[in-house]
Order: C-alpha cells, then sequence, then structure tokens
C-alpha cells in the first residue's frame, strides 16, 4: 500500500512541477507558430508567477477546507487541462489566458 502512495505522491509531484519550465524551453517555436515576439515570454512568465502568488496566499484556506487528497487532484486536473488548451490554443491571448487559470490552480504552490 505504501508503495501505491509514493506512485501517487510522485506522480502528483511531476505533474505539478514539470510544466513551469516548459515555456522556456518550448516559446522558441512556439512564438513563431503564433508570430509572437520573443519578449512576450517575459510577459507570461509574469502571468505565471502572479498566479503561482495568488495560488500560495490561497492554499492555507482552500487546504483546510478541501483537504490535500481533494486539492491535489483538482490541481493535477486544472494543470492537465490547460495544458491541453495550451496546445489547441489559437493565438497568443488564448495563451496568456490558461497560463493565467493554470498557475492559479487551486493551491499549485501549496501542494510541493
Amino acid at each position: 500500500m505504501a508503495t501505491v502512495f509514493l506512485i501517487i505522491i510522485y506522480l502528483a509531484f511531476i505533474s505539478l512541477g514539470l510544466p513551469d519550465s516548459m515555456l522556456g524551453s518550448a516559446w522558441p517555436i512556439i512564438r513563431l507558430d503564433f508570430g509572437a515576439p520573443v519578449e512576450l515570454a517575459g510577459l507570461l512568465s509574469m502571468i505565471v508567477v502572479a498566479g503561482t502568488i495568488i495560488s500560495s496566499l490561497a492554499s492555507s484556506v482552500v487546504l483546510k477546507r478541501l483537504g490535500t487528497g481533494m486539492v491535489t487532484f483538482i490541481s493535477v486536473a486544472v494543470t492537465a487541462l490547460a495544458l491541453l488548451g495550451f496546445s489547441y490554443s489559437s493565438s497568443v491571448v488564448w495563451v496568456a489566458l490558461l497560463a493565467s487559470w493554470y498557475c492559479s490552480s487551486v493551491c499549485r504552490c501549496g501542494q510541493r
């Protein structure tokens, strides 16, 4: 049973932490598809940071109300939906909106 919990914890950690670094490595190709300037990556990074700050400030309240398991489940689900939305985005505006939703997913930072 402990092995199952360790696998779940490992998958949650990877699914919540790995996408944070994807913008920097993927932006050179993404920006070509959207015809966006390189500098826009900085704006998207600021949106990600703002969402992360808001998420961490709300984490204690949400964790008390929903519990760790439910918060982790919701966080992983919202992260997966936002990343799926990134792949179907037709403009940089959608990427920015999904970035704010992705980062402020229920207490993402509180789970790390």
